[in-house]
């Protein structure tokens, strides 16, 4: 059984796209679950399409061992497997760039689920070469990383003492009064990036704060809920 799936034979090609497509699969369903753009879907085509490719390769050298052997010799070709591989790499960097999206106050989203695609297709790589100890590894560490250490980025990000918010305000004098609050918490200001000015438009001004809160006062919800609690405070959003 062994020989059978590590061998170019029919069962392992099976088997090598089978496991690709399940691999990406479970690591899809956990971008699905939060609503992700790419999903289970996409991150299954993509494994299925980098274990092809490598498969792919290694037909070609098969046959040129076989079928195609006097051709080969007489036109004297060279053979090269790892460059379908290069190729399925640096092409999934157009659609890992698709995934990334540009966000209010500076923010970009999508960073996390372009590199899990990434990811996705090297592991799909591993699936089509036969490297079957390495995908299985992959799964585990994948799901590790976009899964179990969310919480755990969010609660270490919790316990630091920088902290950077985006606040809508009624005047832009309230940028005064706003930095007054968190002198009062005993919070260093390290930059104020004012974003909208113009108390004639469609939106009120706003900025974005960055914080560095005393030892003392190390609650996030604290600092913004006594900003929010300002009278010319429309709106408070922290940025993580």
């Amino acid at each position: 059984m062994k020989n059978a799936l590590t061998e170019f034979t029919f069962l392992s090609v099976c088997a090598r796209l089978v496991l690709a497509v399940c691999a990406g699969g479970l690591i899809g369903y956990g971008r699905t679950r939060k609503s992700r753009t790419t999903g289970l879907r996409t991150f299954s085509l993509t494994a299925l399409g980098a274990a092809l490719s490598v498969l792919i390769a290694a037909y070609e050298y098969e046959m040129m061992l076989g079928d195609w052997a006097l051709i080969v010799a007489q036109a004297g070709l060279k053979f090269d497997a790892s460059r379908f591989a290069a190729a399925v790499i640096g092409g999934i960097g157009f659609l890992a760039a698709g995934s990334i999206i540009a966000m209010p106050h500076q923010q970009v989203e999508g960073l996390t689920t372009a590199t899990g695609l990434f990811a996705s297709v090297c592991m799909g790589i591993a699936a089509g070469a036969g490297f079957y100890w390495a995908v299985l590894l992959s799964i585990f560490l994948i799901i590790l990383a976009l899964e179990v250490m969310q919480p755990l980025e969010r609660k270490i990000q919790r316990r630091l003492r920088n902290i950077t918010f985006a606040v809508e305000f009624e005047s832009i004098e309230n940028i005064d009064d706003i930095s007054a609050v968190i002198r009062d918490l005993s919070a260093v200001i390290q930059d104020i990036d004012i974003e909208r000015t113009n108390p004639e438009g469609d939106k009120n001004p706003s900025a974005v704060f960055r914080v560095r809160m005393a030892k003392k006062h190390l609650s996030h919800t604290a600092m913004l809920s006594s900003i929010a609690e300002q009278t010319y405070v429309y709106s408070i959003e922290e940025i993580v």
